[in-house]
């Protein structure tokens, strides 16, 4: 029998997983106190599919009068419109105050007057760029000048292939990517998102983007670092790789709810530096 000291520390004894929750809380190192600003994730941390995380939905709604809610997601299948679905869960979210990966995309196109792209995106994301951006051109011969692959929830083999064809015969195209993350999750189970397509690209050519506008790209997040301090701030999110990401690149809190891709048994694989300010199964846990 192996005797251990365990005077001074922090130890809790564990037999179920509830025990394990009271933990994460009593031992969270994160603090209401101080913080005005609040950027959650949408897919997996508010609601997953159509159905809302209603724990985190009601942190919200008591607490819309005494601090800022953004909400950025990744999930560039849908348009920025569709998250006045917000609304009918009680959040009032305008455009101001939803953020997407799609208006540094439009941005970038336009500054560098990129008008002969390939575009992997389903029909209603294809109609809005060429709505915001009138001269684009949409096209899969050698004259492209930019490949962008969004989360395409119609993608086919012929539109693969044509994009690891236009990587493979001009070296200097432009590889754009809305965002990277690996899955989608749904009511049913998770989903592939573009990170996977990205990921097939890659094995048959090699190439990977040379910008990703989303999630951790803290230039995301600049409409919000303008007006709130790191310390002031905190991202709320159910990946590691995105949204516990992006809060370090602002330096920043976050917290990791559970309600999504992350299991609590892939947390405990991260070195201490890396845990979350606070591990939670939704923001109910702030309401006790």
């Amino acid at each position: 029998m192996t005797l251990v000291d365990i005077a001074g520390t922090k130890w809790a004894a564990l037999h179920t997983m509830e025990d394990v929750q009271t933990a994460d809380k009593r031992f969270s190192r994160f603090s209401l106190s101080g913080k005005r600003c609040f950027v959650l994730d949408l897919d997996g941390t508010v609601y997953v599919g159509n159905r809302p995380i209603r724990g985190t939905v009601e942190f919200i709604k008591r607490n819309m009068d005494d601090r800022a809610f953004y909400f950025v997601t990744n999930n560039t299948s849908k348009l920025p419109e569709d998250y006045r679905r917000l609304n009918a869960l009680g959040i009032p979210a305008d455009a101001e105050h939803v953020v997407t990966p799609l208006a540094p995309l439009i941005a970038y196109l336009r500054e560098r007057a990129l008008t002969h792209v390939y575009l992997l995106a389903n029909a209603r994301l294809t109609a809005y760029l060429r709505e915001a951006l009138p001269g684009l051109e949409l096209t899969a011969d050698p004259e492209a000048e930019a490949l962008t692959v969004t989360y395409d929830t119609e993608l086919t083999y012929e539109k693969l292939s044509d994009a690891a064809l236009l990587l493979q015969q001009n070296p200097r195209l432009t590889f754009l990517a809305t965002h990277g993350d690996l899955a989608c999750p749904t009511e049913h189970g998770f989903v592939p998102d573009a990170g996977c397509i990205l990921s097939v690209l890659e094995q048959a050519t090699g190439r990977t983007p040379g910008t990703v506008f989303g999630k951790p790209n803290p230039l995301l997040l600049e409409r919000v670092t303008a007006r709130y301090r790191p310390s002031e701030m905190v991202v709320v999110g159910d990946r590691m790789y995105t949204d516990r990401q992006m809060a370090r690149n602002v330096g920043c809190d976050f917290i990791c709810v559970l309600s999504g891709e992350t299991t609590r048994e892939q947390i405990d694989e991260l070195s201490e530096e890396g845990f979350p300010s606070l591990i939670a199964k939704d923001l109910e846990d702030l309401l006790t």
